[in-house]
């Protein structure tokens, strides 16, 4: 019966990999082993558990979060943010990279959508970078990695699931993936900048004259406008989890509040608009859902099989430390990544390897950031990287997909380094969580 879980396991696996539906593969060939393996009697367990699962409160944060990215993308904030920046930067030689560098992040502590950052900033911002001279590598690099941390700066949706499979509090680890993602904020800056300088002619600066006729019109208005509308967000959603006003559900609520009335303030509101938002929400939260039960079902069968309590005796008895397993699940996310998308390995691969680390005694906060780190970096991993399809989609033609490969390359190499240092140095991830008295 151990055997037959392992096949459950790695069939699925196969299938998706060949493009079957995911979450029709998943509860479908889990059925189907049931069916065929297991006692009857055990499928009356499995309806309250999907139920279960359906009315988690914390889930619902996260078609508030969608709906929050999605409305900020329509109101053309990012569009305001990303001029403003690059005046503020443009002195500096690399200064326009800089700001893409610090609008993904600010993108990313208002939205957590992947697809939609990395979407919204190669429209705005790439023809921006190549009109003014950036080399294509450099440009391109830098838009996608500014795109992906959303998978790790919170609120993220990665880690709303991450929460819900691991079963720890999701404002613990939004507490423990803040000082991370900044920190990754703060590596990809030294790196534009030590490339601009060595490379002047790759990331030029903004003309004095540009930068002159930005400042003579209402400059400290326009400064105003595009940062403080963002912040009061970011601040209304983290302050109000991190101060232990609001659960990370009602925070989501504050902040699909908050992104409406700030489309409304930017006056890119309309009933249009609101339907798009919707209709786009509707289908993103649909799709998770979707997969969530399938993945149920499938860790409901795959542990009736004690395909868990196989693993678990497999590698007590090959003497694996917790380090060399962790080292093995590390490896076969991000190879994954280039795969399948973030919500399949999460559902399909954490379930298995968390009653792991449990037994192990490892902290789940901790692994939970360093499998939302992990995912962002194969989202950039060539030749499978999703957010490089996302950005090569909307790249004019002359971007060719060699630009986009070598311009992750250097980004992929720092993630991968500061990866292995969370690892190294784990009370990193701690330090926000006691200086407010979290986790």
């Amino acid at each position: 019966m151990e055997i037959l879980a392992i096949i459950l396991f790695l069939s699925i696996f196969i299938l998706i990999l060949y493009g079957y539906p995911v979450a029709f593969t998943l509860g479908g060939i889990s059925i189907l082993y049931a069916v065929c393996f297991l006692d009857p009697v055990s499928f009356t367990a499995l309806p309250p558990r999907i139920m279960g699962v359906m009315s988690n409160y914390v889930l619902l944060a996260a078609p508030l979060f969608i709906y929050m990215g999605i409305m900020l993308e329509k109101s053309g904030l990012a569009e305001s943010l990303l001029e403003t920046m690059a005046i503020l930067f443009g002195k500096l030689k690399g200064g326009l990279a800089i700001s893409v560098v610090l609008v993904g992040a600010l993108l990313a502590a208002s939205t957590g959508i992947v697809g939609a950052t990395v979407i919204t900033m190669g429209l705005i911002s790439l023809p921006t970078m190549l009109k003014r001279g950036y080399s294509p590598e450099l440009a391109t690099g830098t838009i996608a990695a500014s795109g992906t941390l959303g998978q790790i700066i919170p609120p993220s949706v990665v880690l709303v699931l991450l929460g819900s499979v691991l079963n720890v509090s999701v404002g613990d680890l939004f507490a423990a993936a803040l000082l991370p993602g900044l920190l990754l904020v703060v590596l990809y800056i030294v790196y534009i900048m030590i490339l601009a300088t060595l490379r002047p002619e790759s990331a030029p600066s903004i003309p004095e004259e540009e930068i002159k006729a930005f400042k003579q019109d209402n400059f400290i208005w326009k400064v105003l406008n595009a940062f403080f509308l963002p912040m009061l967000l970011i601040v209304a959603v983290l302050g109000s989890i991190f101060a232990g006003i609001a659960s990370p559900t009602e925070a989501a609520a504050v902040g699909a509040m908050g992104a409406s009335i700030l489309t409304i303030v930017q006056g890119k509101f309309n009933l249009n608009i609101l339907k798009a938002v919707m209709r786009e929400t509707t289908h993103l939260t649909s799709m998770v859902f979707i997969i969530l039960l399938g993945a149920t079902t499938f860790t409901f069968v795959f542990r009736e099989m004690n395909g868990d309590g196989y693993l678990i005796s497999l590698i007590e008895n090959a003497n694996l430390s917790p380090m060399v397993f962790l080292a093995l699940v590390m490896i076969v996310v991000f190879v994954a990544g280039f795969f399948i998308d973030f919500i399949e390995i999460i559902f399909i691969v954490v379930p298995v390897v968390a009653p792991i680390f449990v037994a192990f005694e490892i902290d789940l906060v901790w692994i939970g950031i360093l499998l939302a780190l992990n995912l962002q970096t194969s989202f950039l991993s060539p030749p499978f990287g999703f957010s490089l399809f996302y950005l090569k989609g909307v790249a004019p033609p002359e971007v060719t997909t060699q630009h986009l490969y070598r311009g992750i390359i250097p980004f992929v190499v720092i993630q991968l380094i500061f990866l292995f240092l969370i690892i190294l140095f784990p009370e990193i991830i701690y330090w926000v969580g006691n200086w407010i008295g979290m986790g």
